[in-house]
């Protein structure tokens, strides 16, 4: 009895601890790690599928499409940046250099709205010392020739008709000549130069405080139109210019380009493209920002388009799709795809005709573990 006992008891042991490839009465790995469903039934199965309850499916928002195979634009992407249209955009620069003092409503700030024609501030000239004191002894000079002039002048007027009249004008003009060159001398000891805007927007770029001294030439501020803009897209075939129809910007909705036209000069070993804004998106752009382009090229390229959340990332880092295999039960299929545009895809490899995929909330069934 006692041995009887000891058997079955060994029994049971070995079926709890079963070794390493040992396999039930139906083939079944027992080692294997059986799935946990959490709380609320989500589950992540052996074979690499998920469970998702119909009620766990209304609360992640889960929505799914029949794939249906079409054609699409082929399409390409190209590394770019963000430009100001010269013709909407402006830079304020000093042309002699001097100290920075503010305007009538004080120096702009970066983003604060401008209108053209307003004075951003004034840039005060100051030369070096044996100049001024070069230009303060001649003011002095003249100022004190002109005092001469017009009295001579009066002295002359006085005698009308005794003197020449030809001796009159010429010290009439003597003397406007005088208090010409005393004029300008005078304005150009206190002379400031404005700085104003040279096209309405927004400043993009301040980089001056009161009291700075500046360099001539010196960019103290950039005026930008945020609603016309420049994309410039480096391509390495020199004939794409002629294939393109269309492009956007990788992940950034509502932004919409029109081709301008192709540089016929390579810089850094790539041909320069160029696009104009037409649509203001959600997220504003900022000048020098990289920026992925997708265009449309004239080809075509039979496929499955799709919303581009409706591609995640297995383990593997590979693009996969979740096929709906049953009421509660999600499959990952691995699957190869070209951008559309931001928001859509085209699947060319993986999927089959009537899969139906989730097109709203995979993200959410890849991370059910």
């Amino acid at each position: 009895m006692k041995r009887l006992l000891a058997s079955l008891m060994g029994l049971v042991v070995t079926g709890a601890l079963a070794g390493p490839g040992a396999h039930g009465p139906n083939g079944e790995h027992l080692d294997a790690p059986s799935a946990t469903p959490t709380a609320n039934g989500l589950a992540r199965l052996p074979d690499g599928s998920v469970n998702v309850p119909m009620l766990a499916q209304r609360r992640l928002g889960v929505r799914t499409v029949v794939a249906t195979e079409s054609e699409a634009s082929t399409t390409v992407e190209l590394p770019a940046r963000i430009l100001s249209d010269p013709n909407a955009s402006g830079r304020v620069q000093s042309i002699v250099g001097g100290r920075v003092m503010p305007g009538p409503k004080g120096l702009p700030v970066a983003g604060q709205s401008v209108r053209r024609g307003d004075v951003f501030g004034y840039i005060v000239h100051h030369a070096d010392p044996l100049a001024l004191a070069s230009q303060q002894a001649l003011l002095t000079e003249l100022r004190t020739n002109r005092r001469l002039a017009e009295q001579r002048v009066q002295r002359l007027e006085s005698l009308e008709g005794t003197v020449p009249r030809k001796d009159i004008e010429a010290a009439r003009a003597e003397l406007a000549s005088l208090a010409s060159r005393e004029q300008s001398i005078g304005s150009s000891l206190g002379a400031r130069e404005p700085l104003i805007a040279p096209v309405s927007g927004v400043v993009a770029r301040a980089d001056v405080a009161i009291g700075q001294v500046v360099e001539s030439r010196e960019v103290l501020f950039e005026v930008i139109d945020p609603a016309r803009l420049m994309v410039e897209a480096s391509a390495p075939d020199a004939s794409l210019g002629t294939q393109l129809s269309k492009a956007t910007l990788a992940g950034l909705p509502g932004w919409t380009l029109q081709f301008v036209g192709a540089g016929r000069a390579l810089r850094d070993g790539a041909v320069p493209l160029t696009f104009r804004t037409t649509g203001a998106g959600s997220v504003p752009l900022a000048i020098g920002q990289p920026v992925t382009v997708v265009a449309a090229l004239s080809g075509k390229v039979s496929g499955y388009v799709l919303p581009a959340e409706a591609i995640t990332r297995n383990p593997s880092n590979e693009p996969v799709v979740w096929i709906k295999a049953g009421a509660e039960r999600y499959l990952p299929q691995p699957v190869q795809y070209q951008p559309l545009d931001a928001r859509t895809v085209v699947v060319t490899k993986g999927l089959g005709a009537d899969n139906r995929v989730v097109v709203q909330g995979a993200s959410l069934i890849a991370q059910i573990r």
